[in-house]
């Protein structure tokens, strides 16, 4: 079976077993290490894998070929994409703080992205005017973009949360917080889709599997996380992952989808993506 998800760590930590031959009765792997925003545009054209690991920002543009699957992806709670500039925030709260972009140049890792529509959300109300100019990065250029004054602030996701500081950049908002602060749920980042003529059941199963043998077995993925981790210490890869897997990875569940549900109503509303079908959610 071929599948494509990120190199990061909360990713080759879930799927370490299954692409190791650890999963009984799974069927082998062939895996893709890509970006999320090329999986993003792969699933769009229907030129991907059988499984893939996308944005759930995306999710809505394939529901027609892909399925969302239950477990294997990133939602939760203290997880949300930061918006760093270099120049220090105010004391005063992100609304008024927002007025520092007005007509600002901000880079975003994907327009098709989580991350994104989030800003976009939180910008509708927070930032008057709007921003003279979106600038699409590759999210490890952002924050030396930002650093070195080409961009007067970035949008930055994963370990970017760990590391910010070392730039000496600042956050002048924490995108997962205000989401939280406003709607009450976690955040929905990465989802695991598989194309509909498949066995969705089976591939959950295999996935869940995968996950609880890694958590049963915690320094049996180190290597293969850190083969991935684009230079990351094991430190923040074990931060990372203690922050993206989660009681979501192994089931959305009810508050899962009530979150994922809640970020497309709001992304709708502000024309954001098409109107759908959330029964294909399911």
């Amino acid at each position: 079976m071929n599948i494509a998800y990120s190199p990061c760590p909360n990713d080759t930590f879930i799927f370490h077993a299954w692409a190791h031959g650890l999963v009984k009765d799974a069927p082998e792997l062939q895996v893709t290490y890509a970006d999320i925003d090329i999986t993003n545009h792969l699933a769009a054209r229907c030129e991907g894998p059988e499984v893939m690991k996308i944005s759930y920002a995306a999710l809505p543009h394939v529901l027609k070929d892909y399925a969302l699957l239950p477990c294997g992806g990133a939602l939760g709670r203290g997880c949300g994409p930061l918006l760093l500039t270099k120049e220090t925030p105010s004391e005063q709260s992100h609304i008024h703080d927002g007025a520092m972009l007005q007509r600002k140049r901000i880079a975003v890792p994907s327009e098709m992205s989580t991350a994104y529509m989030l800003f976009r959300l939180w910008a509708s109300t927070n930032i008057p005017g709007g921003v003279e100019e979106i600038i699409v990065m590759p999210f490890h250029e952002i924050m030396p973009a930002v650093q070195a004054g080409k961009i007067d602030a970035g949008l930055v996701i994963h370990e970017a949360r760990f590391t910010y500081s070392a730039y000496g950049l600042h956050m002048l908002v924490d995108l997962g917080s205000w989401w939280e602060s406003e709607t009450g749920h976690p955040i929905p980042l990465g989802a695991i889709i598989a194309k509909r003529s498949l066995d969705r059941e089976a591939i959950a199963a295999h996935i869940r599997a995968s996950l609880q043998y890694a958590w049963d077995n915690p320094e049996a993925s180190q290597a293969y996380v850190m083969e991935h981790a684009q230079e990351l210490s094991s430190e923040v890869a074990a931060s990372h992952i203690k922050l993206y897997v989660n009681e979501f990875s192994l089931d959305l569940g009810e508050e899962g989808f009530a979150a994922i549900t809640t970020l497309f109503s709001g992304a709708i509303r502000e024309g954001l993506i098409p109107d759908f079908d959330f029964n294909l959610l399911r």
